[in-house]
């Protein structure tokens, strides 16, 4: 597979097009985010994963308030930290150099690259997506780099790679 293919295969992640439209907003509704990535309507955890497909599929962030965006309305809803939690990864490794594709708890792909890059924000790791939204990096999925990347010796970063991209995960 080309870098090119792949890149491409992963852009299919079908968020709306929500830039194209302009709802009149219409208040918050009780829905939240919390710091797990769960979805929850009314305090009640939403357990079919179609339904936060769905609504991730809308789901904007401008100013750091988060809404969701139809053509017919905008509703700001709450989000304790971002709305996503990459819970997995792999190396692919049939492109030079590997590249490492992420996986968000709702099975959104993502190559980690200059487009998708790895930012660390007062020492949490995160993942910026589409749309300027985030995923924060699971613990296990950070130890597990941090045993794959290397040591700059020049300047003590740990740093991951991913294809001609290099991210910092901490310094030693």
């Amino acid at each position: 597979m080309q870098l090119q293919q792949l890149l491409k295969s992963l852009e299919l992640r079908n968020h709306a097009p929500t830039e194209n439209w302009d709802p009149p907003y219409c208040g918050e509704i009780p829905i939240h985010i919390d710091s797990n990535g769960e979805w929850f309507y009314q305090n009640s955890r939403i357990k079919r994963q179609r339904l936060v497909k769905l609504f991730a599929s809308v789901l904007v962030v401008e100013d750091g308030d988060y809404f969701l965006v139809t053509p017919a309305e905008k509703v700001k809803i709450t989000v304790e930290d971002v709305p996503f939690i990459i819970t997995g990864w792999q190396a692919v490794t049939t492109v030079e150099p590997q590249i490492i594709q992420v996986t968000t708890n709702i099975g959104t792909q993502y190559p980690l690259s200059d487009d998708y890059p790895l930012l660390v924000e007062n020492a949490i790791p995160y993942v910026r997506l589409d749309h300027a939204l985030k995923a924060k990096v699971h613990r296990n999925v950070y130890y597990q780099w941090v045993e794959l990347a290397e040591v700059d010796p020049e300047t003590d970063n740990v740093v991951l790679q991913s294809g001609s991209s290099r991210f910092v995960l901490g310094q030693i």
